[in-house]
């Protein structure tokens, strides 16, 4: 069901060599990103009948508007089931305290007396924020996006939900509810690269936005694309991932689980365990069959995603060479199930989120851990972030400095502008004073 790559016995190799001897799952955006163009420049030029227009298409319903009544949201929001309002709520409450502590605060470096560049946080104006509705809905999704633009103290906040032609082409109603619970009253019915499209450029119902954020598929990926530099974008998300780093003290039973519970959400996730124990590995295996054959989704997702060239059993020397080959994957989801994981953990350097031992899954980041699942796919987490508050911060420096201030540095300033032969901006300097240069300098 799962292949096996061995990477014992020889040297590993370093740096791209070792990440091209790794499974990863193809994921082409940029094909993707000639297709969503002309779905984009719709939007641009038709707005709102674009919307609705592929809405049809893509959805199969037709909307007599875009933007959700406020009286679905309080609708939907009656409607939800106890059970799951009360984990909404715990996963929002979760969110709000860790990611209330991100928020950086405005700090001034005194860098010379009468000299000070402050650097103040300032959020950005609009986001809209994406919530997917294709093969499952994620309300937990609304969550992960939601409360870190408000904490970060977004003034506008809003959110698209592909239609739903079982809801009568509005977003799924755990999508509405979640919003309500939220307190975003601003949602539209669009899906995919529309969505991105409608925020990018605004149309007679929805205002542009600065930024857009939230996962997706290849789609919403291949319009971030498209719309990068015209707005901010978190990232391009594509498939989900999960590595385990796991010695002989693991349990298999958890193992198979965690591979699986990423598996379900896409025939292209990548589920991936490196383990310097064979029998762990055989173990694990045969423990695959059954927990698969007992859940949903089997044919259409798990399978075809164990089997995929994307996912595999990676066996290693040792612990060491192990954190080697997930430091060189950069899995959206670290979990580390070996004796001293935390030990282990923290010499991670590369991955989305770090799960320390047995008792943290993925799944409770998934939801309820307080942190963001909106993590970097692809290995993108060499060199990127999840979701947080951050994400939704401009850092702005401000300098202030007094005419002495200015005086004492001036004919530093102006002998790196002639160094650079820019002589204008030594001019602008030498206009402020009766240029002359100091005594010794």
């Amino acid at each position: 069901m799962i292949s096996r790559i061995d990477l014992r016995g020889d040297a590993l190799p370093e740096g791209p060599a070792l990440r091209d001897l790794l499974p990863r799952a193809d994921f082409d955006v940029a094909a993707a990103l000639e297709k969503v163009r002309p779905i984009c420049e719709a939007v641009h030029h038709r707005g709102d009948a674009a919307l609705i227009d592929f809405t049809e298409q893509f959805d199969g319903v037709r909307l007599d508007r875009v933007r959700v009544p406020a009286e679905a949201l309080t609708r939907a929001l009656a409607g939800l089931d106890p059970a799951v309002r009360a984990a909404l709520e715990e996963s929002i409450r979760r969110a709000r305290l860790v990611h209330r502590e991100q928020r950086r605060s405005t700090h001034t470096t005194h860098v010379v007396p009468g000299g000070s560049v402050t650097e103040k946080w300032v959020p950005v104006e609009r986001v809209g924020l994406y919530a997917p509705g294709g093969r499952s809905v994620y309300p937990s999704s609304v969550v992960m996006n939601v409360v870190p633009a408000q904490e970060a103290g977004v003034g506008s906040v809003a959110l698209a939900s592909p239609a739903q032609a079982e809801f009568d082409g509005l977003p799924h109603p755990t999508i509405l509810a979640a919003c309500a619970l939220l307190g975003v009253d601003e949602v539209y019915a669009a899906g995919g690269a529309t969505a991105v499209a409608m925020f990018a450029y605004g149309t007679e119902s929805c205002p542009p936005a600065n930024m857009v954020t939230g996962p997706g598929n290849i789609w919403v990926a291949a319009a971030k694309r498209y719309f990068t530099g015209k707005i901010g974008i978190d990232a391009e998300a594509g498939p989900t991932e999960i590595a385990i780093l796991a010695d002989a003290t693991a349990d298999p039973v958890h193992i198979a689980s965690d591979l699986i519970s990423q598996a379900e959400h896409d025939p292209l996730a990548a589920a991936v365990l490196v383990t310097d124990s064979v029998a762990l590995a055989d173990a694990v295996e045969r423990e695959l069959e059954p927990q698969v054959a007992a859940t949903k989704h089997v044919d259409d997702r798990i399978v075809p995603a164990l089997k995929g060239r994307q996912s595999a059993i990676v066996l290693v020397d040792g612990v060491p060479e192990g954190l080697r080959v997930v430091d060189a994957y950069g899995a959206e989801h670290l979990e580390i199930q070996t004796a001293d994981a935390a030990a282990i953990a923290d010499r991670v350097t590369n991955a989305g989120a770090v799960f320390v031992g047995p008792w943290a899954p993925v799944s409770l980041g998934d939801y309820a851990a307080g942190s963001n699942h909106v993590l970097p796919t692809g290995g993108c987490a060499c060199h990127s972030s999840g979701l947080s508050v951050q994400s939704f911060l401009r850092g702005i420096h401000v300098v202030d400095y007094t005419k002495d201030a200015l005086a004492e540095v001036a004919h530093h300033v102006v002998t790196l502008a002639e160094a650079e032969d820019l002589p204008a901006h030594g001019a602008a300097i030498k206009a402020r004073f009766d240029w002359k240069v100091p005594e010794g300098k």
